[in-house]
């Protein structure tokens, strides 16, 4: 089974090297229905299972079956690669290409089932070093415009439907962990087609402080939390979880740096102790405040049983102007992203406050990884930046879930005026849809700015198919 895999990415490498110019896919994608038709025939005499022969002359693109992989098949493929490359032919590549992508569509939603069932997923090709470029399966997104990146990009995955084309090349030093959520994660989604989404600024007061220090000339600045709170703390973000269990909620997002050493272990512990039938109505997702630690600066993401799926970690670190100077936080980047796949949703990304605002690194994952979800927890003194990224990943049918908290009110006094909102959702909407839906904001609650917090903000949307 991995040979296709192999196959089709040394065959999108190829392709890759020889298109030097983009403008070639702008001209591939208006090829015409007799050049179309001339490939296939030509295919079709050297690999005849890929297509199926109607009465009349015309070929359609077969469904393969497992039992169709076999050696003498490859060799086909092999043949057809080699001939295609010697003659420069790039047009019959990526026709070829498309052929192969149709053609999977069924081993691939098998593919899909098999890695809903691990805890992370690699890649299916095994050559990824060689060829620079991975092979997964590409879940559908119901908010996402068909053909869309054709009207945008000239790029080879624009042709591709069943394969999510990852080059390495894009993804630079950056390590992605891929995780294929289970099918009944978002229980009753096939129907409604939507995701209800809470995000909470949890509380107002800071119950840490920020200290800064001088390393190699550099002023920077790191997180002591004061550990008095950590079970009051920890046991509010119990109740605001509780809170969207009650609304429903598939997900919940916490801000940046409001959790504390204990907070992943006492809310897992609290899943957990439910029954089963209560573990159910708890959000499928929570995305726990991220707090800092030996110069990283880390989210938990966990499911409704109480089992982390994986951690995500800050990697840039955000620059703030302070005490009379400017301070870096000194956080350690791992350079690992964590990509969530949800048949439906498309793909999902946490992205902690400064990694969004960094428009390289977000648009190097929104490129990478086709995101059609950016979660984005903030520690932030304002929403302006934020709301100017949104529209970049508006433009690429990616919605974003973005949410700040009032306990950086204390953080830079005087910018009050920043605060009036302290979340956001950037959805995508239908053409028939009022566009002041495209934007929904989550006001501030009037007691942040006079110091009174009654800890129950808590805010609800809903993101759904278009």
């Amino acid at each position: 089974m991995t040979r296709i895999y192999n196959i089709t990415a040394e065959l999108c490498s190829e392709i890759l090297a020889l298109c030097t110019d983009d403008s070639l896919f702008l001209k591939y994608s208006c090829i015409s229905s007799a050049a179309k038709a001339l490939i296939h025939r030509e295919i079709s005499k050297t690999a005849p299972a890929l297509f199926t022969h109607a009465k009349n002359g015309s070929l359609t693109v077969r469904r393969l079956e497992n039992a169709d992989l076999c050696s003498s098949f490859f060799d086909e493929l092999d043949f057809l690669i080699q001939n295609f490359k010697s003659n420069t032919d790039i047009f019959s590549m990526i026709r070829l290409l498309q052929v192969i992508d149709e053609s999977m569509e069924n081993i691939l939603l098998e593919k899909t089932l098999e890695y809903q069932s691990e805890n992370f997923s690699i890649v299916l090709n095994t050559n990824r070093e060689t060829t620079g470029v991975g092979l997964l399966p590409c879940c559908s997104c119901v908010w996402e415009r068909k053909n869309h990146f054709l009207h945008s990009y000239n790029r080879l995955d624009n042709f591709l439907s069943n394969f999510l084309l990852m080059e390495n090349a894009v993804l630079g030093e950056l390590i992605d962990k891929h995780y294929f959520l289970r099918p009944d994660t978002f229980s009753d989604f096939e129907k409604r087609h939507s995701l209800n989404i809470a995000v909470t600024p949890l509380r107002l007061e800071n119950h840490f402080v920020l200290e800064d220090y001088e390393e190699n000339r550099v002023q920077y600045l790191q997180v002591r939390y004061f550990k008095e709170y950590f079970e009051q703390d920890n046991e509010q973000i119990w109740q605001k979880m509780l809170t969207a269990a009650k609304k429903n909620s598939d997900i919940v997002v916490f801000p940046e740096l409001l959790g504390n050493p204990e907070t992943e272990a006492y809310i897992c512990a609290k899943l957990k102790a439910l029954s089963e039938s209560e573990q159910r109505k708890m959000p499928a997702l929570t995305i726990l405040p991220s707090f800092y630690s030996k110069k990283f600066n880390t989210a938990a993401i966990i499911d409704r049983f109480g089992n982390v799926i994986c951690r995500q970690s800050k990697q840039n670190p955000y620059r703030i102007v302070r005490n009379g100077g400017s301070q870096l936080e000194a956080i350690t980047a791992n350079n690992v992203v964590n990509i969530f796949h949800y048949e439906g949703i498309g793909r999902i990304a946490v992205l902690i406050c400064k990694d969004f605002l960094t428009t390289s690194h977000m648009e190097q994952l929104m490129r990478c990884f086709r995101l059609t979800l950016i979660i984005v927890p903030s520690y932030s003194t304002g929403s302006y930046d934020f709301r100017q990224s949104f529209d970049l990943c508006a433009h690429d049918d990616c919605n974003v879930v973005w949410i700040n908290t009032c306990a950086a009110l204390s953080l830079l006094p005087g910018k009050e005026a920043n605060f009036e909102n302290i979340g956001y959702v950037r959805k995508r909407i239908g053409r028939g849809d009022d566009d002041s839906q495209k934007l929904c904001n989550f006001p501030i609650c009037g007691g942040a700015f006079g110091g009174q917090c009654t800890h129950d903000c808590i805010y609800f949307e809903k993101i759904q198919g278009v």
